[in-house]
């Protein structure tokens, strides 16, 4: 999830309650001193005059247990921050203020620890109120010594004292504030720069979770330390698998590349799923020299050309075939008028040749038509065991077969992943061609339908008896134009197999076959619509 600036709000909000913590317990230690040495030692300290221990003491002790109650409200009670840390600073000048006149005024030192607590409350505060605090301490001191002077202690020179330590007090505290400002808009920029640099790290996270190829991190003894789901999928890479027991091809390509940095791509092979894969090597920029490895899936990128040379051809053919149509129908609808009229055989029998010839070329134009349209595919999942039925039935009324001509077998899965307008023109020319060059009895063609090796695939078998397919016909029997029979357009197989490949699945001519005559396979996706 995306940071947003609620956020860098709440971490504020933190470092701002960390610091008076922080602060608390400074203010602690020095009243634990304070305490301590008045106690144990109040005659090895100037500032504890040893006529004035009791009040020492006394003074301690209450700041002691005043600044140990701030340590606990800022732990226990989180709210007002602002009232805890005015109210400390008070705490501070009044005790101060009170030890300063009971050490014998400014020249005791003890003057300079409010510097100390200005400085702090300026920066735990970011600058609020610290003038405040300035103007309290500079009146503070001030009284005090206005005090000793009215108690026939006048002294001049401390007067001057108070002067000096009061500019002390207002220089501090600007300076605090000034700093408190630099602080805040370091924090605010170092907050910003967070949440942008987090966001890009889940954006670019994401990226490479949805990124067709995979992507790996190897170490440079070639061990995996990252990779995205991609990569896991292409190279079955699972419970703590190394790439060498994945793919040994991808494993070798990485030591050449480490011997040879100036290969950057290797086609490897993955045993497991049958995937070839281009390999690019990179060397990343961290200190452990690891290596990036960007995974493209061969077929994957073959496929994305198909689709790019389908989508330019079948506009190529369909403007071919438009323009063959027009005066093709014009010569088709010259020759029905022509037959209206008897001049005698021979005219009835070159007429018939040419009505013929433009019927031929109509069907081809009308097969090329579809031939440029076999980009347009919707894969959906089709059942064979419902299709396959169907589809014999309505071949058996439109061919007039006896029943039981044609044979099906299904076995496995039988669920294929196909356009289903484009496999259902793909199983007729196939069944069509069966047929035709069977001997129609009982059985003469069969439909079978297994589960291809491969886990997610389907095996397709359209198998006739008739005399199969010659040795010097086998090399070209997908090539359009192609034909073995005087009517044929010799497009049929060709747009099969196009058609075929369209979907992602392969039309081959077994060799040799499951039966004595043609065996053409169709193979598909089961999964993955």
């Amino acid at each position: 999830m995306l940071s947003t600036p609620e956020v860098g709000i709440e971490r504020f909000s933190e470092t701002h309650w960390k610091s008076l913590r922080y602060f608390n317990l400074y203010r602690f230690a020095v009243a634990l001193l304070l305490f301590c040495s008045a106690l144990l030692y109040p005659s090895a300290f100037p500032v504890l005059t040893p006529h004035q221990g009791l009040q020492h003491l006394m003074l301690a002790g209450i700041y002691l247990a005043s600044t140990a109650l701030t340590v606990i409200l800022a732990y226990r009670h989180r709210q007002h921050a602002s009232m805890q840390l005015t109210a400390s600073v008070m705490v501070d000048v009044l005790v101060m203020t009170l030890l300063i006149h009971v050490g014998g005024g400014l020249g005791s030192g003890l003057g300079s620890m409010l510097l100390v607590t200005l400085a702090g409350a300026g920066l735990v505060g970011q600058g609020r109120l610290v003038l405040f605090y300035a103007a309290m301490a500079t009146l503070a001191v001030l009284f005090e010594q206005s005090y000793r002077a009215l108690q026939n202690d006048f002294d001049a020179a401390g007067f001057f004292h108070a002067g000096v330590f009061s500019a002390g007090f207002f220089a501090v505290a600007v300076s605090a504030r000034l700093l408190a400002r630099r602080v805040i808009a370091n924090e605010v920029l170092a907050r910003q720069r967070g949440v942008d640099l987090n966001n890009q790290t889940v954006i670019s996270q994401r990226v490479i979770e949805e990124m067709q190829d995979g992507v790996l991190v190897l170490s440079s003894d070639g061990q995996v330390r990252q990779s995205n789901p991609r990569a896991r999928q292409l190279l079955a890479l699972h419970g703590g698998k190394g790439i060498s027991e994945c793919s040994p091809e991808l494993a070798q390509g990485f030591v050449n590349w480490c011997q040879n940095p100036g290969e950057e791509a290797a086609l490897v092979n993955v045993p497991a799923s049958g995937i070839q894969l281009r390999a690019r090597f990179i060397r990343t920029v961290s200190t452990e020299n690891d290596v990036l490895v960007f995974l493209e899936d061969i077929g994957r990128l073959q496929e994305q050309a198909r689709q790019i040379k389908l989508a330019a051809l079948g506009r190529l053919t369909a403007n071919i075939a438009h323009e063959i149509r027009n005066p093709l129908s014009a010569i088709s609808h010259a020759g029905e008028l022509l037959r209206e009229e008897r001049r005698g055989q021979l005219y009835e029998r070159l007429l018939r040749i040419v009505l013929d010839n433009a019927q031929r070329l109509e069907r081809i134009v009308s097969d090329i038509l579809e031939l440029g349209r076999r980009d347009r595919s919707y894969r959906e999942r089709i059942d064979l065991r419902e299709a396959l039925p169907l589809f014999i039935e309505e071949c058996r009324v439109k061919e007039n077969l006896p029943a039981d001509v044609v044979r099906l077998e299904l076995s496995g899965r039988a669920i294929l992943c196909f356009d289903r307008s484009h496999f259902h023109q793909v199983l007729w020319n196939l069944l069509g061609n069966a047929l035709r060059h069977s001997q129609r009895a009982a059985g003469s063609v069969r439909l079978l339908v297994c589960d291809a090796r491969a886990d997610d695939q389907l095996e397709l078998h359209v198998i006739d008896d008739g005399q199969g397919v010659d040795e010097a016909c086998r090399e070209q029997i997908f090539e359009p134009f192609f034909t073995t029979h005087h009517r044929g357009t010799g497009l049929g197989l060709f747009i099969a197999r196009e058609l075929c490949e369209a979907n992602g699945a392969q039309l081959e001519l077994q060799k040799p076959g499951l039966g004595p005559g043609a065996d053409f396979c169709l193979l598909g996706r089961a999964v993955g619509c």
